[in-house]
């Protein structure tokens, strides 16, 4: 019986690939506290286990006289009396059984952390196995679960919520994600409470990589690296933008993205149900590159200051709500595509402000500050188009800041083309 069990034991060392002095000398460590609890022993016990029969010893430890250590006030040796149980087998059972469990489970992440840990950032398919409100677990292949949190951040803050909006997953349902973070099994961090009962393999489908993964997956020029995506901006779930360019000047890199008809970018945007996707052209000048992003809206004039990544674009009557988007959500997209901060206005206020007709619609009571030098300190006297006037103080001898200055001392012009 002794030699079946050593036997089962070694056949599951190597289907697990488990070491197997490793897994004999943990269960001894296990069953010595087991028996020196059973056998109420003061001094411990000492568990060996026969590697060829699979028979249990156990031993109690005396401490030998001889063997005190002042310094650390500790007995170094001890006598190993046997006093070994004519049943161990039924002890010796259930300690295998909780301890193997245990180290093939331990085994088992720590082999998904070394084979993972190097693929952050990679795009993986997976098939919903069960969903929970706060998370979804997802089956990459057979033994290898990934986990998709969609937690609610007011009720534990410590989590994620990778899901896009509106987002729901029904069993078997097969789905595209980004690998975005996998546990270390050895870590000393203290773990968020149940996070070692999930899996260590952390995806996400709000990650800006997705679209940029996916486009590499659909456009043999990205995979092929013809077209670069150079920047993505993104409202998981309700809209993006992909910034695309090509070092092929005879290749157009937005189309190659559309695809004919486009067939391309549905299929991505059917993969993010539904999510609005723009693809604009990257251009290294930062004004043509604000232009590009601000599309579908159509741009008279850029005005930027690299120093302070700020820039004013100027935009026909017709085109200012189209340009600034629902909700402001077409500017702040097309603002973290470039990285600047954008201030858009239409033509009709750009020159009234020139012409200094313009009259703010809210006045505040600290509109004009003074300073103690006199005049010197005032407020940049520009106002923006919902009446809020500029919080930076003018430049000496000016009305206004040196971001709007240059506004100021700009002409405007009626053609649609002309970017500064």
């Amino acid at each position: 019986m002794a030699s079946e069990m050593m036997e089962a034991l070694m056949a599951l060392c190597k289907e697990k690939h488990i070491d197997e002095l490793y897994l004999l000398d943990r269960l001894e460590q296990s069953l010595a506290k087991s028996y020196a609890d059973i056998l109420h022993l003061d001094w411990g016990a000492k568990v060996t286990i026969d590697r060829q029969t699979g028979r249990i010893y156990v031993y109690r430890l005396e401490p030998k006289d001889e063997s005190w250590n002042d310094e650390t006030g500790e007995f170094e040796e001890f006598d190993e009396i046997d006093v070994t149980p004519k049943d161990t087998s039924r002890l010796a059972a259930q300690q295998a059984k909780a301890e193997i469990n245990n180290i093939v489970r331990n085994a088992a992440r720590q082999q998904i952390y070394e084979e993972f840990s190097d693929r952050i950032g990679d795009i993986i398919t997976g098939t919903v196995l069960q969903s929970t409100p706060d998370f979804t677990i997802v089956k990459i292949r057979e033994g290898v679960e990934a986990e998709l949190p969609h937690f609610d951040l007011h009720r534990h803050p410590d989590e994620r919520n990778e899901r896009p909006v509106g987002e729901h997953y029904a069993h078997n349902q097969r789905i595209k994600a980004i690998i975005v973070d996998v546990r270390d099994p050895n870590s000393t961090v203290q773990p968020t409470r149940g996070e070692r009962q999930r899996p260590a393999i952390v995806i996400s489908r709000t990650h800006p990589n997705l679209i940029a993964k996916l486009f590499e997956l659909e456009v043999p020029e990205v995979y092929d690296k013809v077209v670069k995506v150079n920047s993505v901006a993104r409202e998981p779930g309700i809209r993006s933008k992909v910034a695309v360019s090509s070092v092929d000047e005879h290749l157009d890199p937005v189309g190659a993205c559309v695809g004919p008809k486009g067939s391309r970018v549905r299929t991505v945007v059917s993969e993010l149900r539904g999510e609005r996707v723009d693809v604009v052209l990257w251009d290294e000048d930062p004004a043509k590159r604000v232009a590009n992003a601000l599309s579908p809206a159509k741009v008279s004039r850029v005005l930027v200051d690299p120093e302070s990544n700020y820039c004013t674009v100027i935009v026909p009557d017709d085109q200012l709500s189209l340009a600034i988007g629902k909700e402001g959500q077409n500017a702040r997209l097309a603002a973290r595509l470039t990285g600047y901060h954008i201030d858009i206005k239409n033509e009709s206020l750009a020159k009234s402000i020139l012409n200094g007709t313009h009259i703010p619609a809210v006045q505040h009571e600290e509109d004009t500050l003074i300073a103690d030098e006199g005049e010197e300190g005032h407020r940049c006297e520009y106002v923006s188009p919902d009446g809020m006037r500029c919080r930076n103080m003018a430049r000496p001898g000016s009305k206004y800041c040196g971001i709007h200055e240059k506004l100021m001392d700009a002409e405007v012009t009626d053609d649609p083309d002309s970017l500064i």
